[in-house]
């Protein structure tokens, strides 16, 4: 049976398994990464040296440490398949090991409330001004609040129930996992601005409907013209700038910096481990805490030399005008 004829076959088998959005990212990778690869073989002829070379051809591509790590874990999946499906023998993936991590280099930028004031002050259009606000200060995924409609605001809270792929179609879908269903808290600026939003709507459109989307009003915002947004706003607040995703960091290391408990940033981001918010924001956190600590003790250590110098110095001329004094008496 050929690569492509089984896939034909997993395909129906992980779609009715797997959400809507997460079996359209599996089925556009695995096109794009494996696919591609084996597409001519027979799955029976596939052994451990086909795999080794597969490997060494996404090793080529340079791709993360995760992407390498669950684009190992498709084929794997596909070949359980295909050994329950068609009684494929898998004694051969006992010689295969998972992708070697690499040392990555894993930075997120983010904004602190001072540099966030800077951007927001140069978006120069209402609506796109609001999205990044509650980015910035709910930290939701972007997916998460492009997809938020009216009916979501529920007095001081914002309810996360839906998502929508930033790419594609755009189809609304249900969030990234169970513990990002959740409800949000929003400041009180913040409602106020979302109303008036509503408002506009209701004038711009000339009817009442809570099925407006928040950011977007008959249909979502575009992931494209918000970027374009963000970058004319950094050109003139003349500010680096971040990518969408970062907003959200910016909101974590926001709260951590305020002393709110990791817990609660990790329920409130949605995460379904405590883990993922640790692994995520304090390492960059704890780094510029040491840092700052670390100047403040050697700016000390300054203060403290320079102090008991000028003692020292001090005391001299004072050992010496005594001296001197002493002397023109004798």
């Amino acid at each position: 049976m050929s690569f492509q004829e089984a896939y034909d076959e997993f395909k129906l088998f992980a779609a009715k398994r797997q959400k809507k959005q997460s079996f359209e990212c599996l089925n556009y990778n695995f096109n794009a990464n494996i696919l591609s690869f084996f597409k001519d073989d027979d799955i029976f002829s596939i052994n451990a040296t086909s795999i080794f070379e597969w490997q060494d051809y996404i090793l080529q591509k340079n791709f993360c440490n995760n992407h390498n790590k669950n684009l190992f874990s498709m084929l794997k999946s596909f070949l359980e398949f295909c050994h329950f499906k068609y009684s494929l023998n898998l004694d051969f993936m006992l010689e295969v090991v998972p992708f070697k991590p690499k040392i990555e280099d894993v930075k997120h930028d983010f904004y602190d409330l001072k540099e966030f004031n800077k951007f927001i002050k140069c978006v120069d259009h209402v609506v796109y001004k609001q999205f990044f606000n509650l980015m910035f200060f709910c930290g939701t995924r972007p997916g998460e609040a492009m997809a938020l409609k009216f009916s979501d605001l529920r007095g001081d809270y914002i309810s996360i129930n839906k998502t929508i792929d930033e790419h594609g179609k755009r189809e609304l879908g249900t969030p990234k996992t169970f513990s990002s269903n959740r409800l949000i808290a929003i400041d009180k600026k913040l409602k106020k601005d979302l109303l008036k939003l509503y408002e506009y709507y209701c004038i711009k459109y000339g009817s009442e409907s809570l099925d407006y989307f928040i950011f977007g009003g008959n249909k979502p915002l575009s992931p494209t013209t918000i970027n374009r947004y963000k970058k004319d706003a950094c050109l003139k607040a003349n500010i680096r700038p971040i990518k969408l995703h970062e907003f959200r960091h910016s909101h974590a290391t926001l709260l951590l910096n305020s002393g709110i408990s990791i817990h609660d940033i990790s329920k409130r981001l949605g995460h379904s481990k405590i883990s993922t918010t640790l692994d995520i924001y304090t390492h960059s956190n704890q780094e510029k805490r040491v840092t700052s600590t670390l100047n403040s003790m050697r700016s000390n250590i300054f203060v403290c030399l320079n102090y008991n110098f000028k003692n020292i110095i001090s005391l001299f001329k004072h050992l010496w005008k005594t001296f001197f004094d002493k002397k023109i008496k004798y």
